[in-house]
């Protein structure tokens, strides 16, 4: 109580923070607060007064911790606000906002939490990449404290409950983050299938989770765990699968990782006339850490272009420009940016969604994907 008194009191001040007088503090709070009585506030910012994690039109939360897990990953522990649901399945992604030098950015990262069991947290593990700007900052620029966005999770790459009686995994590099969650929560709900898993890295420093993995072979009852080394071992042949798993094609499989092997794996399943088994997440493809893949942005009626990146949003492509963009929240979540696509496509930047030529999009979280033309 004695703490969002002290908030209110410094609310109040802080219009006349900077007005000198002689006399006492109060004055001060009465000219504080004339200035909040004209001036507009929504619910939100008394909300945010009271509590940072309340809001009633967002989700927010809060880092409470950033645990390095190899030199270029991280596990970023969130606390989330009001609304926000752990009914999420292991597998799924959730989108995550942060703001960063006055411009938001969203991207989204597999949780790597347990539905329901780690005291209402949950975690991303972020790998950063030389392209990834928000990867790069949530691995090693972000503190302790810090104020977030949530989207919702979503997703279709998860393990069905309770799971098939024998299964096969397949990671390589950051694809490991939702098998690692599948694994957690089969183990937290007891659930021992027959499992089988192949994770590819270039060595042992560079796999995320490595202990924890090695930890659940020597100890996890129906668990066995095949790494792949690839400085040393080669990439695993997937036409060659019998060697490491002899039953491989009676396996429900669950695959995450780069293109290259993704489609190596595809190739073999149908290969095999299997492909019904095969479950794949696509990172690059379904939420790539750039947005979309850049292109020649073209204002119509304002007959105007400019090359946008995949990191910048349409909103910041043509106000760039001089365009008189409409906008409200900055985040997707008002619609006030809405306008309609008149040519090419374009990624939503916090979920990968593709859209093209007649959709109506978010100028502020869609960035180009190619060329495109927006109708203003």
């Amino acid at each position: 109580m004695a703490s969002t008194i002290r908030k209110l009191k410094r609310w109040s001040v802080e219009p006349a923070k900077e007005v000198d007088t002689a006399t006492t503090p109060t004055v001060n709070v009465i000219r504080g607060l004339a200035a909040r009585a004209t001036t507009p506030l929504l619910p939100d910012d008394y909300l945010k007064l009271l509590n940072p994690l309340w809001s009633a039109r967002e989700l927010r939360g809060q880092i409470v911790d950033v645990k390095q897990e190899t030199e270029d990953s991280a596990t970023v522990t969130i606390k989330p606000g009001w609304g926000f649901s752990g009914d999420y399945r292991p597998g799924q992604y959730v989108g995550i906002g942060l703001r960063i030098d006055g411009h938001w950015h969203w991207r989204s990262y597999s949780l790597t939490s347990i539905p329901r069991r780690d005291k209402k947290l949950i975690s991303i593990t972020v790998k950063a990449t030389p392209e990834g700007f928000l990867s790069t900052h949530l691995v090693s620029g972000v503190e302790p404290g810090t104020i977030v966005r949530l989207a919702s999770p979503k997703g279709d790459f998860a393990l069905p409950d309770p799971p098939p009686p024998k299964l096969l995994l397949v990671s390589a590099g950051s694809g490991i983050t939702p098998i690692m969650a599948m694994l957690r929560a089969l183990n937290a709900r007891d659930q021992h299938p027959d499992i089988v898993h192949i994770h590819s890295a270039p060595s042992a420093e560079s796999v995320i989770f490595h202990d924890e993995l090695t930890a659940l072979d020597a100890e996890l009852a129906g668990y066995r765990l095949h790494l792949q080394f690839t400085e040393t071992d080669g990439h695993v042949d997937f036409d060659a699968l019998d060697d490491i798993v002899e039953d491989w094609t009676d396996r429900p499989t669950w695959a995450c990782g780069p293109p290259a092997m993704l489609d190596s794996i595809d190739a073999a399943w149908s290969n095999a006339g299997v492909e019904d088994n095969l479950h794949t997440e696509r990172f690059v493809i379904a939420r790539t850490d750039k947005g979309g893949e850049g292109g020649t942005v073209t204002f119509a009626l304002s007959d105007k272009t400019v090359d946008a990146d995949g990191a910048t949003s349409l909103l910041e492509a043509g106000e760039q420009l001089g365009i008189q963009m409409p906008f409200g929240c900055r985040m997707g979540i008002c619609q006030s940016c809405v306008l309609s696509l008149e040519a090419g496509h374009v990624r939503d930047m916090r979920s990968g969604e593709e859209h093209g030529e007649g959709d109506r999009i978010q100028t502020c979280v869609s960035a180009a994907s190619g060329d495109c033309t927006l109708k203003i």
